[in-house]
């Protein structure tokens, strides 16, 4: 008996001590790589939406990694709106919800992420006055400076034309896209 209870004392000396895990915190402004999973349209998404990516980078803390590469990502839409006939322009931001690392879900705070297209307005203006220098340019070389004249008002009514066909443009941004966040606030991760 004596021998047992010396070789439980001994395997028991011997096992390893289980240490509890620091905190880390993570700053501030540290930055947080995600690739989106799925594709998001400002045309069909709604604000609170979440969204599943991967993070694509470690994330390190003073030299120690926090959140490993390949980690779920839960990326909100933030903002949307789709886009309008003629003035409203379509607009798609993105923020990180949360990150969840070594099996425990890490609530972010971060900075947001997105585009405004332009207004149609701004399209349109650029289409019809690209249709026009083109055709001033054609014309010139055609006919001297009476086929220039020409030129910009065929330019122009083919810019317009075209213009009137392209209507709305939404964004999408695809699975796969690669983006860059940035903590708000200080995370504190155990």
């Amino acid at each position: 008996m004596k021998k047992c209870m010396m070789a439980v004392v001994a395997i028991i000396m011997m096992a390893p001590v289980a240490t509890p895990l620091l905190a880390q915190t993570m700053p501030a402004s540290t930055s947080i790589y995600v690739t989106l999973d799925q594709s998001v349209s400002s045309k069909t998404a709604k604000v609170g939406q979440i969204l599943s990516g991967t993070v694509s980078q470690n994330v390190l803390v003073d030299g120690k990694t926090v959140i490993p590469k390949g980690s779920n990502a839960n990326v909100e839409v933030a903002s949307v709106q789709a886009s309008g006939r003629l003035s409203t322009p379509a607009k798609l931001y993105v923020r990180l919800d949360s990150v969840v690392a070594n099996g425990k879900t890490i609530p972010v705070h971060s900075t947001l992420w997105g585009q405004i297209e332009k207004s149609k307005a701004e399209r349109d203006a650029v289409g019809i006055g690209g249709g026009a220098a083109a055709g001033t340019v054609i014309g010139a070389i055609a006919g001297g400076g009476k086929g220039a004249a020409v030129g910009t008002a065929v330019g122009a009514g083919a810019g317009t034309a075209g213009t009137a066909a392209t209507g709305k443009k939404d964004i999408t941004f695809p699975a796969e896209t690669k983006i860059k966040f940035a903590t708000k606030s200080a995370i504190t991760i155990k």
